[in-house]
């Protein structure tokens, strides 16, 4: 695209372009061309309309924080920040390893592989369970 930009943005090199080009391959052209500037137009004034709009919205929200004595930053930045931590449940079962290790499990989540492998084997879970 930028080649494109570089002939036609340049009266020689467009001339050069265009030269083997019949004057009404031209004119389709130019009409083109026009038709395609008619609807940038348009969409830049439609653009320029909802821009003025929104902003006319922002107006009254910072009048209306005015008036309440509320500071517009406070608005972006309730309650954020002050997430609350979930609560850790305790182990509810605990296997040793082959190392000497303690494993435990609360039950939750994907069961660790040394349960899986003894509870597959047949033994029950209760056998694990923490008193």
């Amino acid at each position: 695209m930028s080649e494109f930009l570089r002939i036609i943005t340049h009266a020689r090199r467009f001339k050069s372009a265009v030269k083997e080009v019949g004057v009404e391959q031209l004119e389709e052209i130019k009409l083109k061309l026009e038709k395609i500037i008619e609807e940038r137009i348009e969409e830049a004034k439609i653009e320029e309309v909802e821009n003025a709009e929104r902003l006319e919205k922002i107006k009254q929200i910072q009048e209306m924080c005015a008036k309440n004595g509320i500071d517009p930053d406070e608005l972006y930045h309730a309650g954020v920040g002050k997430t609350k931590k979930r609560n850790l449940k305790p182990p509810k079962y605990e296997i040793w390893n082959e190392a000497g290790e303690r494993i435990t499990w609360t039950g939750q989540g994907r069961m660790p592989n040394l349960f899986k492998a003894r509870v597959d084997q047949g033994e029950p879970m209760d056998t694990f369970l923490i008193e």
